[in-house]
This record gives C-alpha cells, structure tokens and sequence, in this order.
C-alpha cells in the first residue's frame, strides 16, 4: 500500500521546467513589448540630442519652443524669443522639429 502511495506522489510533480516555462513566458512578452521599444526610443533621442546644431529647432521638455543658437557639450543655448536666449540642458530637449512645419492654428 505504501508503494502505491510513493508512486503516485512522484507521478503527480510535473518537472522543472513546466513550472519555469510561464515566467520565461512573461519575460520575453515584457522585452518584447516594454523593454525592447524603450530602448529604441532612448536611442533615438540620444541620436538626435547628439545630433543638434545650430539654427535648429527644439522642444524643451518644459514646453519651450526655440531656435538653437549654441551648442555645448552639456548645455545648449535657445532663443525663445528676439533677444531672449535661455540655456538649456541637451538631455531635456524632447524634439527636434522639421523646418517649414506646419503654421500655429493662430497665424
């Protein structure tokens, strides 16, 4: 009777790996559909933060909209205005924005 008992309780363990195999699951959804494009976006950025030169036109991560008027290593300089120049930190610049874009809806 004990025997039966023995065997029937090493039947019913499934192996390692099927208890393993839903969490490899979850973290290769999670690099896939988080992780991965994340990391492209980031990459994107800093390509584009590296990229700046003057006479662009950025979006600051505060919403500021100007024209780049001297680059740093750390730092840019903006003009926001005629005669307004603000210095900025390169890594809160959000976007780069296409010459002869699109007209505010005001103008």
């Amino acid at each position: 009777m004990l025997d039966i008992l023995a065997a029937a309780a090493g039947a019913a363990t499934p192996p390692a790996w099927v208890t393993w195999a839903p969490i490899a699951g979850m973290v290769v959804i999670f690099w896939f559909l988080i992780i991965r494009p994340q990391m492209r976006q980031q990459k994107e950025h800093r390509e584009r933060v590296g990229g700046l030169k003057r006479g662009d036109e950025i979006v600051t991560a505060g919403g500021i909209v100007g024209k780049v008027t001297k680059v740093d290593e750390v730092y840019v300089e903006v003009e926001i205005s005629k005669g307004v120049k603000v210095r900025a930190v390169k890594h809160t610049i959000t976007e780069v924005l296409q010459p002869g874009g699109s007209p505010a809806a005001n103008d």
